[in-house]
């Protein structure tokens, strides 16, 4: 890529382009798209979006081929995973032509009494969108209670409905998408969000016979970097109201079957310490931090709870290890399951653990893992006493596949599996694990995915990144990843500090003060890439959604030749302005992410690679920014700033062969859109692209 011009004699940009007829002149960051209700925004948008349109053009008919290729290689017409309850057993299905789900239910032992409860389909026919945002029966299975989003800006809609075949009954508006209920049968849990769209009360709803009472608060967060949640144990005794900010929280216990009990601190928070909690009758479990960076497990009768420090009475049954994270407990009454991480490996395993009423372990072990690396976890196991457990497994090269374990017996009974149909099947691919050494010296493992026909040879490569609140990037398998690697690409995932992938201090090693870690780290994993022969240096494209599209963009700042094109979806650019103002959504509580820019070494370290305020006149790749109007996470304007910005940062740049495109779906949210053939298309179109960008879009599948 030839050299950027001194800006004073940098070639002006076409008048028709977007960047050129929306200038402000004194507005050179464009804050002005900030006025959601100006029209002139909305007019910038288009004309972006169109501008998108004309380049992808020559691709639409490479952009079908990609969409129906995805289509004929999964199944269609989808049916859930049958589960049973205390009365009735449910799933769900998803017709080949529908976009969302019909939640159906038959008695137990009656299969031929199947019926309808809620139509997903039939309810999206009336909007541009609906997401779901949470669906939850009755302890009788008698009602269902759900919240919708038909926006894209997550506020939701609260509907009642006896089952099967009562009519829905809106009961609420603009509140969170969690809800519980009690063990009365007449009493919903739900939050609400202040100003800002943190979830700062849990009120207490009383539904008998469907008929709406007053609601009454619960409980109030008053400190904005605190949001609140709802839960219930899983012996189903206790409903859980948990305040956390992202490292400290503390947890409020009600009766679940006395729902109108003033609710209890189960322990006071403390700064810094993280805790989770679930119960065996007579005795809580708590997974926390306190003096265990790592984490550990320890035991508290239940006659304690209420007590001034309960830690007096915690007695421990997995202690602090270096090795390994503990990152969940699922109680049961015969013992419970640990999840737990493993540091050198970066793999999660399950771990069961019986338990006598003393507490001694008859039984402490892994389960074992179908291959290295992948994912494993606890399915639905709504039964307390229930000894058989349903898994999830799946990897890069293994599509989803639940399976029943019986305790007793060790048997393993497959209950499902995606499936995959065309031409390239999931024991054709072959995955492997390599290892970065980062700027640093420390190790980043790098997964890689592939056509094992073409292994041995450096390929043109998608490297994908996040890097950022502990998440855990742990292996899925994608159908439409499979249209890449049929025409010979590889895909990547950087597991860069940050995440959670190497357990808790891979993430405190890439957060706050140490954020560019999770930086030097993307770029160590590409260049490991080449170095190991199995990337192609001049063909690597990168891929970054939210903050991975911060990790992203952070990366092109530090080193722009290093990949051929980027994809940067709902990417969060504009940190240090959007840190700044606590009165949009998110920011207060993403202080402990980020830091607190009112403190001066804070700001300066965010400053230093916030995205949009370090662009320099080094123009970056080709690069495909996607924005959603309704996004109250990452606003739109922050991928319209970057685009206006690289576009008059390198105007020489023609916009066949290094484009900057923006495309803004003007009816969706953070997640893109709702239903699922438009999501589809949506990838294909990304994936063209990327083709495109790797030189792959003439190769036939």
């Amino acid at each position: 890529m030839k050299a950027q011009p001194p800006r004073d004699k940098a070639p002006p940009l076409p008048a028709d382009d977007p960047a050129t007829r929306f200038r402000h002149a004194d507005d050179p960051a464009w804050h002005w798209l900030e006025q959601r209700d100006t029209p002139e925004v909305t007019a910038f948008l288009e004309a972006a979006n169109q501008e998108s349109d004309r380049w992808f053009a020559p691709l639409d008919d490479l952009v079908e081929r990609l969409y129906h290729g995805h289509l004929a290689r999964r199944e269609l017409a989808v049916s859930g995973l049958k589960t049973p309850l205390d009365h009735f057993t449910v799933w769900s299905e998803t017709a080949a032509n529908a976009d969302y789900p019909v939640w159906w239910r038959h008695p137990n032992g009656r299969p031929d009494a199947a019926e309808a409860f809620l139509d997903l389909e039939a309810r999206a026919s009336e909007h541009d969108f609906l997401e779901l945002g949470d669906m939850a029966l009755s302890p009788d299975e008698a009602w269902l209670a759900w919240t919708e989003d038909t926006r894209g800006d997550e506020t939701y809609t609260l509907y009642l409905k006896r089952l099967p075949n009562g009519d829905p009954a809106m009961l609420l508006e603009e509140i969170g998408p969690e809800i519980g209920w009690a063990e009365d049968n007449t009493t919903l849990l739900f939050t609400r969000f202040d100003a800002t769209q943190r979830p700062e009360s849990i009120w207490r709803l009383p539904v008998a016979q469907g008929q709406a009472g007053e609601s009454t608060l619960i409980l109030r967060e008053h400190d904005p970097e605190f949001w609140l949640g709802l839960g219930k144990t899983r012996s189903r005794e206790w409903l859980i109201l948990e305040s956390a900010s992202k490292d400290t929280s503390e947890s409020h216990l009600i009766p679940a079957h006395a729902p109108d009990t003033p609710p209890r601190c189960f322990r006071a928070r403390e700064s810094g310490v993280e805790y989770a909690i679930d119960h065996r009758p007579g005795h809580f479990y708590v997974l926390h931090n306190r003096q265990a960076i790592h984490f550990r497990l320890d035991r508290m009768a239940a006659r304690h709870l209420g007590d001034a420090d309960p830690t007096h009475h915690w007695q421990p049954l997995i202690d602090h290890r270096d090795e390994a994270t503990l990152e969940g407990v699922d109680a049961f009454d015969w013992g419970l399951v640990i999840t737990e991480r493993d540091h050198h490996e970066a793999q999660v395993h399950l771990r069961v653990l019986e338990l006598e009423d003393d507490h001694a372990p008859t039984r402490d072990e892994r389960l074992p893992l179908p291959e290295l690396p992948c994912s494993l976890a606890l399915g639905d196991a709504p039964h307390f006493a229930d000894r058989r457990l349903r898994l999830r497994e799946e990897s890069f090269i293994l599509p989803v596949t639940w399976l029943e374990l019986d305790l007793d017996s060790g048997d393993r009974r497959l209950l499902k599996q995606q499936p995959v149909h065309g031409d390239l099947r999931p024991e054709q691919l072959a995955c492997e694990r390599i290892w970065a050494t980062s700027h640093d010296g420390e190790r980043v493992p790098v997964s890689v995915v592939r056509r094992a026909d073409l292994s041995g040879h450096p390929l043109p490569t998608l490297l994908y990144g996040y890097g950022a609140y502990g998440e855990v990037l742990d292996p899925w398998f994608s159908v439409a990843r499979l249209e890449l690697l049929a025409r010979g690409a590889a895909f990547a995932v950087a597991h860069v500090r940050g995440g959670g992938d190497r357990g808790e201090p891979w993430y405190l090693a890439g957060k706050l003060e140490h954020k560019v870690n999770s930086f030097h780290d993307f770029l160590a994993a590409r260049d490991a890439l080449v170095e190991k022969g199995l990337s192609d240096g001049e063909r690597i494209a990168a891929y970054g959604g939210s903050a991975g599209g911060l990790l992203v963009s952070a990366s092109l700042n530090l080193a722009p030749d290093a990949f051929c094109a980027a994809v940067l979806d709902v990417p969060f650019v504009d940190v240090l302005r959007t840190m700044e103002n606590p009165d949009l959504p998110l920011t207060t509580a993403e202080y402990t992410e980020w830091g607190d820019p009112r403190e001066p070494e804070a700001r300066r370290r965010i400053r230093d690679y916030s995205p949009l305020d370090n662009l320099s006149a080094r123009p970056w790749p080709a690069v495909f920014l996607q924005g959603s109007w309704h996004d109250t996470r990452v606003p739109y304007w922050e991928p319209a700033k970057l685009y206006a910005r690289l576009k008059e940062l390198a105007p020489e740049q023609r916009l066949e062969d290094h484009p900057i495109l923006l495309r803004t779906d003007m009816s969706a949210g953070h997640g893109g859109a709702s239903g699922r053939f438009k999501a589809w298309h949506d990838n294909a179109r990304q994936d063209a692209f990327i083709l495109w960008a790797l030189d792959l879009d003439g190769r036939e599948a």
